[in-house]
């Protein structure tokens, strides 16, 4: 067990939360404050990277949504930050040491479909990874999960369709599609994401696989949904920038955060799932 998990359970007298959430950019917002039980800062999280981008906060905080215990990372941090790709490994297996049965991953990401608007959701069904980058080189976690990990159910199926249903129940609409990943920090040329849309790519961002990496190794379930912030390089006139991307997601803010507490509500988690 990592430092940061028994320094958790013993900040929350022992809690195990059910599931855990990662806020992408410009997400701040999850728990209401009347239903926050306790928030520590990742810098009294040894495992845990300090983000230093603007529109992540940098703490995980644990609250009751519907009788659940939910653990949420308030910000997460990025390869492009100058992280070792290992050190974002650390971050998802404390969450699998406090018990949590279910990861749910949010990002900002560009579209590769001109027919999936910013503002739109998109539950991932798959991902192609363009980083360069892998969180599980090196010597293999041998008390996580094997040296050779399957990824044919990446984005948990199950998991997935309760999601779909409950967003048809609310009538939010959520796309589905595949997430491709390059290092950043600067944004894709327009013949990167050309080349993306050949291969099959629906959007595109610089986070989330080196987690959803992690978890699937530790036998952590996942579901990931991208909040779309704008279109890719050369598919508008206008240029990128990461305040269009964190002032988009807060547009969108209240519809992922609505879908989440209420797939909480609906979800039916296994609890053999979280075990490998």
């Amino acid at each position: 067990m990592h430092n940061s998990a028994k320094i958790f359970l013993e900040k929350t007298n022992n809690i195990n939360p059910d599931i855990a959430v990662i806020l992408g950019s410009g997400l701040t917002n999850f728990f209401e404050d009347k239903n926050i039980i306790n928030s520590i800062s990742y810098e009294d999280l040894p495992d845990f990277p300090k983000p230093t981008v603007k529109g992540h906060a940098g703490k995980l905080v644990i609250g009751k949504i519907s009788e659940m215990n939910i653990v949420c990372m308030y910000g997460r941090s990025h390869i492009y930050e100058g992280h070792e790709p290992q050190s974002l490994a650390k971050p998802i297996r404390v969450l699998k040491d406090i018990g949590c049965k279910l990861l749910i991953v949010t990002n900002a990401a560009g579209s590769l479909d001109q027919n999936m608007p910013a503002g739109s959701l998109m539950a991932i069904t798959d991902h192609i990874n363009w980083s360069g980058f892998n969180p599980l080189i090196g010597i293999n976690a041998d008390a996580y999960g094997p040296r050779f990990n399957d990824m044919s159910d990446g984005y948990h199926k199950k998991y997935r369709d309760q999601l779909i249903k409950t967003a048809n129940k609310i009538d939010q609409k959520v796309y589905e599609g595949i997430y491709c990943m390059y290092s950043g920090p600067n944004f894709e040329t327009p013949a990167e994401i050309n080349a993306l849309k050949v291969i099959g790519g629906n959007a595109v961002g610089m986070s989330t696989i080196p987690e959803v990496l992690v978890a699937n190794h530790c036998g952590l379930p996942v579901i990931a949904i991208s909040v779309i912030t704008n279109l890719a390089a050369g598919m508008n006139k206008t240029k990128l920038s990461h305040q269009e991307t964190l002032e988009n997601a807060a547009l969108a803010e209240n519809n992922i955060i609505n879908l989440i507490k209420n797939f909480i509500h609906d979800v039916k988690l296994d609890d053999s799932s979280g075990n490998n």
